[in-house]
């Protein structure tokens, strides 16, 4: 349990900054609502009394300093992380503690590897980027799935989504993304990140019972293309989404997800069928739940509680399943998730 430490959610008042101040305070942490709306975060604060308000800009280092002033951690849940995260990575190294974000964002996971690898190593401190649905999940996934294999020939994530209602947060992060991107589409090959404008393929995955055989949109690239490989010695790393899903996400009238239980999670379920192939052999490791942004609380906090309890293999920048236990942390995850097989 988290024993009293403050920890500092910026973008507490977000979709999914909600879920991961709850998730705090259902684990004994005490979460410091921060971000960059004062207002919203007051609102905020009258469904969470006693729990203090610290409104800051990420073009103003000072008040993130002091948002960050005596907390134990930060959970950085404010996108379009390309503008939030290296602010916030960079008020975390001042003040000294474990940065953890939910960037689904490609380029801006990229972005935290390339830009803060050396500083945080050399810092000593934790930086874990993309602790969430995409990304953390996909990678927990695929190292448990490898064992003890040093190396693959490929890791293949499928996403069966039973639909996908974007926040506006996810709306607004993907248009920052194209806007990287210049509209083109990115894919991991050959051992590193290709950017690309091929029409992306339309094919047929068999996810386990009872979801069956699916039509998913292959190279469906999300954050696992960066988290992965980032550690794990794969070439190949391709990612599928259904597609329901991907034309729930490009519909500009779908709605937001809408609460449907008292915990306020939407009755969206999703599967996460992950396959490592090496040679003629083949390893799977596959999750399920209910509601994609929801499930990133527990996956960003479960990060927290074993970083500042020094359950970790390394520091400075490194993804979940490199500075994790991955099989350990996704028993974890077991009030959350269904696993098969159960690592």
């Amino acid at each position: 349990m988290g024993s009293g430490q403050s920890v500092a959610v910026y973008g507490a008042y977000g979709h999914t900054g909600r879920f991961v101040v709850a998730e705090l305070r259902e684990r004994g942490f005490v979460p410091v609502l921060s971000g960059r709306d004062a207002g919203k975060l007051e609102a905020l604060a009258a469904s969470f009394p006693g729990l203090e308000v610290r409104p800051a800009s990420v073009d103003d280092p000072a008040s993130l300093d002091r948002a960050l002033a005596g907390a134990a951690a930060v959970v950085n849940g404010a996108g379009p992380f390309a503008a939030t995260a290296a602010p916030v990575i960079e008020a975390a190294l001042r003040a000294g503690i474990p940065y953890v974000d939910v960037a689904a964002e490609i380029e801006a996971n990229a972005d935290t590897f390339a830009r803060f690898a050396d500083r945080a190593r050399d810092a000593g401190i934790a930086v874990v980027p993309a602790m969430a649905f995409f990304g953390g999940l996909g990678d927990l996934l695929a190292t448990a799935a490898m064992g003890d294999w040093t190396a693959a020939d490929e890791v293949h994530v499928a996403y069966g989504l039973s639909g996908w209602h974007p926040t506006a947060g996810t709306r607004a992060a993907g248009a920052v993304s194209r806007e990287r991107r210049d509209g083109r589409r990115v894919r991991f090959t050959g051992g590193r990140l290709e950017y690309h404008q091929d029409d992306l393929p339309t094919l047929k995955w068999t996810f386990p019972e009872p979801m069956g055989v699916r039509s998913v949109i292959g190279e469906f690239s999300m954050a696992d293309v960066v988290t992965i490989p980032s550690h794990l010695a794969v070439p190949e790393v391709r990612s599928y989404m259904t597609v329901e899903a991907a034309e729930d996400l490009a519909a500009p009238d779908t709605p937001a997800p809408a609460a449907a239980d008292e915990h306020g999670r939407s009755d969206q379920t999703f599967l996460v069928d992950v396959v490592v192939r090496s040679g003629g052999a083949e390893r799977r490791a596959t999750a399920g739940g209910r509601d994609i942004y929801a499930v990133s609380a527990p996956l960003a906090v479960e990060a927290v509680r074993r970083v500042l309890a020094g359950r970790i293999r390394t520091t400075g920048v490194a993804s979940a399943g490199e500075i994790f236990d991955a099989a350990d942390f996704l028993r974890a995850l077991s009030p959350h998730l269904t696993l098969e097989p159960r690592p």
